[in-house]
């Protein structure tokens, strides 16, 4: 009950930020003169999932790449739109053995988020925030055991350690969370920057099945990522 009033509030805060968005980006075109900007970027990620019963596991390693559109307001305000992909996903932790398992999980993700800048013609400093929606393109995993046959491999860890999730298929592949976002831009001329940014994503939807027969209430993402990225101005 706790985590399903937990969703909700944080879905209403996503619909909040996309009408900010909306409000800021038709302000824009009524009130003030406006730049637009396209570029890409690339960088790492940290996954991992959030499952109830809890599985013992430490952050994957991934990367992230993609496009971005952005528009900016003279008064420190602006939309960023962008199509990325993304590795996801989660690595097990088994301490005390040479045991290694991991499933990784690829997206293309759309996040539309609200850009706040302050700073100088030569450097900005911005916070980006905003809903996000993502859809899985590929799972893979990853051991050095038979997982399928986990029990035989290591009986005296069996005991109160969570299983099910080496072998449970994806149900879910459509997903949606909401992205906070910092970071600093350098602007080398009038039309070319470098932006370096930190992010955090709270997954709001599963990856397995969540039935009441099935063994996990809940399996949702959650990462952080780090980007250096390009931007060309074209107006």
């Amino acid at each position: 009950m706790k985590r399903s009033l937990l969703n909700i509030n944080l879905r209403m805060c996503a619909l909040s930020l996309i009408a900010l968005g909306v409000s800021l980006f038709a302000s824009a075109q009524t009130h003030y003169e406006s730049n637009i900007a396209v570029g890409g970027k690339a960088g790492v990620t940290l996954a991992k999932l959030r499952f109830n019963p809890s599985v013992p596991q430490s952050m994957l390693l991934g990367t992230v790449m993609g496009a971005t559109f952005r528009y900016v307001e003279e008064r420190h305000f602006g939309l960023i739109v962008e199509l990325n992909m993304e590795q996801r996903g989660w690595k097990e932790k088994f301490e005390g053995t040479s045991l290694s398992y991991y499933r990784r999980l690829t997206y293309l993700q759309l996040p539309l988020l609200t850009h706040i800048y302050f700073g100088s013609d030569k450097f900005h400093g911005f916070f980006n925030l905003g809903p996000e929606i993502a859809y899985m393109i590929s799972s893979g995993t990853s051991s050095n055991f038979d997982y399928n046959n986990w029990s035989s491999v290591a009986d005296q860890f069996v005991l109160g350690r969570e299983t099910d999730q080496f072998t449970l298929p994806v149900k879910y592949k459509f997903d949606y969370g909401i992205t906070v976002g910092a970071g600093m831009e350098l602007i080398m001329a009038r039309k070319h920057s470098l932006v370096l940014e930190g992010r955090f994503y709270y997954g709001l939807h599963d990856v397995f099945s969540h039935e009441a027969k099935d063994p996990f209430s809940a399996s949702s993402g959650m990462s952080v990522l780090a980007t250096l990225g390009y931007y060309f101005r074209i107006k």
